[in-house]
């Protein structure tokens, strides 16, 4: 099967006037059409440096990106981003909030509203349709963001953890919005997380990264039926054995800045 993105020896350097750090050093992902990946690792190990790079937000040092083929060289319609922050205007209603990227391409009033009306149906967002983002919850916010999103009808969904600032009730419930959607619209999507029980409870994939330069430690495909119950031993088994790759990187961050601290 042809990837839907391919992400061939990808390197980033970010070069300041005192050192240069190497985020990324020689990534290579193929990212089937319809795969839900999740990028997991601690802090500093370059999960959102790559997604951002995959946005076209922020091109390699080297290697190259491509989707369907082509080379990404900016962000484009054929991918969305979901942010942890959402990212909404603050003046404008939900309504106008989910319908502006297709009112910026052009698309017919009435197209529209049938778009706006189906997004706010399928989240659970009607009722609050004529508010502003000021009068909702965290949990709306994220909803009305990844309805935006999919307005604009994008194959491809970039997620950089846009559940970790909410409460566990909320981020459950968000979660499984997600997993329906996307079992529903076939999308592809790359997700960035730190939660190794986030990962097993949404991914098709779980690419695990090494702390500085990010390289690929563990690529792991989740063999568990759907809707996976966290309490599972099987589930416990495979965060047994996440947990370990994450804790190693995680010592060798701890590690590294100690080693930072005495040379300062």
């Amino acid at each position: 099967m042809d990837a839907h993105i391919a992400v061939n020896g990808v390197s980033k350097v970010f070069a300041s006037d005192e050192r240069q750090v190497v985020a990324l050093q020689d990534i290579n992902l193929a990212i089937p059409r319809g795969q839900f990946t999740c990028l997991l690792g601690p802090s500093g190990c370059g999960k959102s440096t790559l997604l951002n790079a995959v946005a076209g937000f922020s091109p390699p040092t080297s290697g190259s990106i491509l989707v369907d083929g082509q080379p990404v060289v900016a962000p484009g319609p054929d991918r969305g981003m979901v942010f942890q922050e959402y990212a909404l205007f603050p003046w404008m209603t939900v309504e106008q909030n989910v319908g502006f990227g297709l009112d910026i391409k052009g698309t017919p009033k009435a197209e529209i509203r049938r778009t706006v009306d189906e997004l706010l149906r399928i989240l659970s967002l009607t009722d609050f349709r004529a508010r502003y983002p000021k009068d909702l919850s965290g949990g709306m916010r994220q909803r009305v963001a990844i309805a935006r999103v999919l307005a604009l009808d994008s194959p491809i969904m970039l997620m950089d953890e846009p559940f970790g600032a909410l409460d566990a009730l909320t981020r459950r419930n968000l979660q499984d919005e997600l997993l329906r959607i996307w079992a529903e619209l076939k999308k592809t999507i790359l997700f960035v997380t730190h939660s190794i029980e986030e990962a097993i409870y949404l991914a098709d994939r779980i690419v695990v990264m090494t702390y500085r330069p990010g390289t690929v430690k563990r690529d792991i495909l989740v063999d568990l039926p759907r809707m996976r119950d966290p309490a599972a031993p099987e589930f416990n088994a495979l965060k047994r054995e996440l947990g370990q790759l994450v804790m190693e990187e995680q010592q060798r961050h701890h590690s590294d800045e100690l080693r930072m601290a005495a040379v300062d």
